[in-house]
């Protein structure tokens, strides 16, 4: 008695008992629910010892989280009115007042620097005392900050287009908690709703942090429609080739288990639901109905051979269970290789993955031959889709092809190949922290609103580190910083940057009686008698606080990035990469570039990197699985060449297409290659037997493994096709890329396994029509009997 045959035994025999251990699992999975967390931070896509993490929580250490600002503006040129005026400051006064904001800045808080002669200090004084009440105030005032604080435009005004803007400044603790969420839905959100439905202004709203809690919120949104969605479409598809309500059922219960195990697993290991683990259910539910179909096609055979039902239900756990198995292997394999990466990332989402795709296996294997046990057997309708015409027709057209157009298969094979080298030489990389968000959300939009009024939302941070205490107030560090300042702002993809400079040339600006034309750096002698003021004026240092440390010694310049890809920010990192060099002396200064988006930036090459690595682990697992299967050298290779090919057409397509590589996509060739090889494992396990009943006859064999399992791969790969297609509805770019170009990866490999897989083998007949090339396996695919049972 072999292994598959006790187990189906055991499975039969035990299945009160097996019952009871899935609905245990079930209910402590489902417990384990509540201890899943949404992401409050950037997914970190590289690993924590890297230099770029290494430099960047460098910089968290001497000034704290960088991205703490949520940004409102309005272009509403009815906001200098009165009413509207006061409202909109009274707005930023009622925000100040929450525990969760450290402060606000908009144009009722402005203090401009005034300079007291008598006691030789700088003052702080409001540009007006009292609410204005006219046109006339409000015009006032507006004059007063657009025509002669400079130190504001780009700030807190566009001086070009006349919008404002008023700066929020959370709390630096919750920035990467969940009270981030609650404040920006319960309270930030409800004041800004007021303030637009009493005022009738359109407020624009931006910042990491909101742009992270609404991006959150989307990924909740969508895991229940995607959830939904796979259920729904796989389930029709299902029944449309079953025609069996009790099939369909049969097979919604295993999956919706499945979907309750993955969410449970999220919780037992405390990770975190980001873009990526939100597709976990839904990928888990196409990939569990396969299976499902594999092992319900399979009894429904059996039970039209024989009728028998015990024996139908153990000859589908001994025939199918081995060959399915190894099919979850290989696909969960697929998604271990990311285990292997060094972004914690992604070893999260292929450790989530693989364990899921194993455990969906499993659930189908126990559950689908129990339930069966229990019922009649099916009635003869439920088995007609067995003898279908139109399935019988693509089989034989399939048999037709392989038997007469060889020539033409190879021809077209060698032709998609070529166009999909010059695809590939195409293919550019691309990393944003917002490239992939949902264009369609009003929040995106808003992003695209301060890019093109303020030049950008993403933080890119320069920290110099002057490497002598009070060495940040040099003049000569000054001017090599007003160096830098102005190279940056000839970058247009770079907002004006904000810097200890600006305090300095606002001093000067104080000192000559608030003229503008003097907002500018001091000389030596200026630079004297302004810090002799500065010196002088208590309490007023806390202006320089968020650039300069408390020591003195480290400054930071911050400027914000537009959406642009890695090749651009490369040139631009380059560009200021020379002029760093250029001003800042190694032996005097150390100039490091950080920020969230340089970060992410940094990360998707590292990926991208990575996916060379992580696609060859994969292609090595699964030779490792075939060499295992079958022994034979020349067999691994027939097997690998239908499975690579898809993916070289993919990757073309992406070329053609403009999808650039990215974190998001680079996924897609792994999962792919992983699950398209179920099918050639399937062909390959039922050509071996056939090979063994037919005394080793190449073509006869061939013929018969493709009428008999092309119904199978052929059912499977459209589940797989429509299936992965369900993320195209996604409002994420990323996911609408992932789930189009794993379906169109999957459509051509099953098209490779039913028509290259067979052609390979029939034209390299000769060197594999002989046991020496093809030994005995070391895994049974199938049981030894098949021959007997099929014939």
């Amino acid at each position: 008695m072999n292994f598959w045959t006790r187990i189906s035994r055991l499975i039969l025999k035990g299945r009160f008992v097996i019952l009871i251990a899935i609905a245990a699992i079930t209910y402590f999975l489902a417990s384990q629910m509540q201890y899943m967390r949404f992401s409050y931070t950037e997914a970190n896509l590289l690993p924590e010892n890297h230099i770029i993490n290494v430099e960047y929580d460098r910089f968290l250490e001497i000034f704290g989280e960088e991205g703490n600002l949520i940004i409102l503006a309005t272009n509403d040129s009815t906001v200098f009115t009165p009413k509207k005026f006061n409202d909109w400051n009274n707005l930023s006064k009622q925000l100040n007042s929450f525990p969760e904001v450290d402060f606000t800045m908009s144009v009722g808080d402005i203090k401009k620097l005034s300079k007291n002669t008598k006691e030789q200090r700088f003052d702080l004084e409001p540009i007006y005392n009292k609410a204005p009440e006219t046109i006339e105030e409000v015009q006032k005032i507006k004059t007063e900050l657009f025509d002669n604080l400079p130190f504001f435009d780009n700030f807190l005004y566009n001086k070009k287009t006349g919008t404002i803007r008023t700066v929020v400044y959370l709390n630096k603790e919750i920035v990467n908690t969940s009270v981030r969420k609650d404040f920006v839905f319960n309270t930030l959100n409800p004041a800004i709703d007021q303030f637009e439905k009493e005022n009738n202004i359109d407020v624009k709203v931006s910042g990491m942090p909101y742009i992270r809690t609404m991006n959150a919120q989307n990924i909740i949104d969508e895991i229940g429609m995607f959830v939904a969605l796979a259920l729904g479409i796989t389930a029709l598809i299902f029944f449309f080739f079953f025609r069996s309500f009790r099939a369909t059922f049969i097979t919604l219960l295993v999956v919706s288990i499945g979907v309750i195990w993955a969410f449970g697993f999220i919780g037992l290991f405390r990770y975190e639901i980001t873009v990526l683990m939100a597709m976990i259910p839904p990928l888990i539910i196409v990939i569990g109905v396969p299976n499902a179909i594999f092992l319900i096609n399979k009894y429904q055979q059996e039970v039209k051979k024989h009728g028998n039902q015990a024996k139908s239900l153990q000859r589908v756990i001994t025939k199918i269970g081995n060959a399915t198995l190894m099919t979850n292997v290989t696909t969960a394999s697929g998604f271990a290789t990311f285990i292997f990466t060094k972004s914690q990332l992604l070893r999260e989402f292929g450790t989530i993955a693989s364990i899921n795709i194993l455990a969906i296996f499993i659930l189908a294997l126990l559950i689908i031959p129990i339930i069966y046990s229990f019922m009649p057997l099916p009635k003869e309708k439920h088995l007609k889709h067995l003898e279908r015409k139109w399935i019988e027709a693509i089989v034989n057209w399939m048999e037709s092809i392989v038997r007469h157009h060889r020539f033409a298969v190879y021809a077209a094979t060698i032709v998609l190949i070529i166009i999909s080298m010059i695809g590939i030489y195409k293919i550019k990389v691309s990393g944003s922290l917002i490239e992939d968000m949902p264009k369609g959300k009003q929040f995106y939009k808003d992003i695209v609103f301060f890019e093109d009024e303020f030049g950008g939302i993403m933080p890119l941070e320069i920290l110099i580190d002057t490497k002598a205490e009070k060495g940040v107030m040099k003049l000569s560090t000054l001017k090599r910083m007003n160096e830098l300042d102005e190279t940056i702002e000839e970058i247009p993809q770079l907002s004006k940057p904000i810097s200890v400079l600006n305090m300095v040339k606002y001093s000067k600006q104080a000192f000559y009686s608030g003229k503008p034309k003097y907002y500018q750096l001091p000389n030596s002698q200026e630079k004297n008698w302004i810090l002799s003021y500065t010196k002088n004026s208590a309490g007023n240092t806390n202006l320089l606080n968020n650039f300069v440390d408390s020591t003195g010694r480290y400054a930071r310049i911050t400027t914000f990035m537009k959406d642009i890809g890695t090749d651009k920010m490369e040139i631009i990192e380059e560009r200021l990469q020379q002029k760093i060099d250029k001003e800042f002396p190694k032996e005097n200064y150390d100039v490091s570039m950080t920020g969230k988006a340089l970060v992410f930036l940094k990360g998707t090459n590292f990926l991208i990197n990575n996916l060379a690595i992580s696609l060859s682990l994969a292609i090595l697992l699964i030779a490792i699985f075939m060499a295992f299967m079958f022994r034979s050298f020349r067999m691994i290779i027939i097997s690998l060449v239908p499975n690579i090919f898809p993916l070289l057409i993919t990757a073309g397509l992406m070329g053609y297409l403009g999808v650039p590589l990215k974190p998001s996509t680079i996924l897609v060739f792994s999962i792919a290659f992983g699950i398209s090889v179920d099918d050639t494992i399937h062909f390959l396990a039922k050509y071996r037997q056939e090979l063994i009943a037919n005394n080793w006859r190449i073509k006869h064999s061939v013929y018969a493994a493709l009428r008999e399992t092309g119904v199978s791969m052929f059912y499977t790969s459209i589940v797989l096709f429509f299936g992965f297609l369900v993320f195209t509805v996604s409002s994420f770019g990323g996911t609408i890329a992932l789930g189009g170009l794993v379906s169109i990866t999957l459509l051509f490999a099953m098209v490779s396994n039913l028509l290259l897989l067979p052609s390979l083998l029939l034209s390299l007949e000769k060197s594999i029509a002989n046991k020496k090339v093809f030994k005995e396996p070391t895994l049974d695919i199938l049981t030894p009997d098949d021959e007997n049972v099929d014939k």
